[in-house]
């Protein structure tokens, strides 16, 4: 039988310090807290975990296309939730052990952003599926694109050399002050929004009960299409603005007159 309080002490004991979202933690990480209490005192790595949630996220994306009709879109969409949960288990598992690293993160990282795209593609294929609708592929590979973009500008800015910080002791991307004022926290709020909408996502499964994945499919790409926009302009805006010309260099004094012959 599971030993419930231990499994408590490893659901405190192996979550984050502050997790994203109310539903990575209270919904995610209690069943993922019964994994990693079963995997603890077992060979399996973190890393492991991470490759089995992008398989399961796969497996997911391939009942997406493949099993039309609302019952294929909800057990598509648990078994994406499932990924979800293993996400959660390869951190809370490394935290256990006190592994974490940056290069677990970016493995944890990458795989993330693989798994969205294939999900984000599955889902473009089985809406023009349904409809016939080839425009929908049209906006799905944009989506796609604005989707590959933005990871690759996220990662750019959370470089050192960009950012000016290194991540955190558990290998997190580095911890940025909140803002102030009216106008800071009404940007914070709406980045809070966007990334309700763009994390894993974990609301694909209430899409999926009301049979209107189209929600999440133009919601998720609107946001992207948003981020990358406002992630590109604030990179030029740093790097790409005019800088005041250097100073004319004091031109070298000129040589010294030849000494004269006749001088004795």
């Amino acid at each position: 039988m599971p030993a419930w309080s231990e499994i408590a002490a490893i659901y405190r004991a192996s979550k984050k310090k502050k997790d994203i979202n109310w539903f990575t933690q209270h919904l995610a990480r209690p069943p993922a807290a019964v994994l990693v209490w079963l995997l603890a005192r077992t060979p399996v790595t973190p890393n492991q975990v991470t490759f089995l949630a992008t398989v399961v996220a796969a497996a997911a994306g391939a009942i997406l296309v493949a099993w039309p009709g609302w019952v294929g879109l909800v057990v598509a969409a648990a078994v994406f939730e499932l990924s979800f949960v293993l996400d959660c288990v390869d951190g809370m598992l490394a935290r256990l052990r006190k592994i974490a690293s940056p290069l677990g993160h970016l493995l944890d990282f990458l795989m993330d952003e693989l798994k969205a795209m294939l999900i984000y593609g599955c889902v473009a294929v089985r809406l023009w599926r349904d409809t016939g609708d080839e425009r929908l592929l049209i906006v799905g590979l944009a989506g796609l694109f604005c989707l590959a973009s933005g990871i690759a500008l996220t990662s750019f800015m959370r470089r050192p050399e960009y950012s000016g910080q290194r991540p955190t002791e558990d290998g997190q991307p580095a911890e940025v002050g909140g803002r102030r004022g009216v106008v800071g926290h009404a940007l914070s709020a709406l980045e809070w929004a966007a990334r309700v909408v763009v994390h894993y996502p974990q609301y694909i499964w209430i899409c999926a009960l009301a049979d209107r994945i189209d929600v999440y499919f133009w919601a998720y790409g609107a946001v992207n299409v948003l981020y990358l926009g406002l992630s590109f302009l604030k990179i030029v805006w740093r790097l790409g603005r005019f800088t005041p010309a250097p100073a004319a260099a004091a031109p070298p004094p000129p040589d010294p007159p030849p000494p004269d012959p006749e001088v004795r």
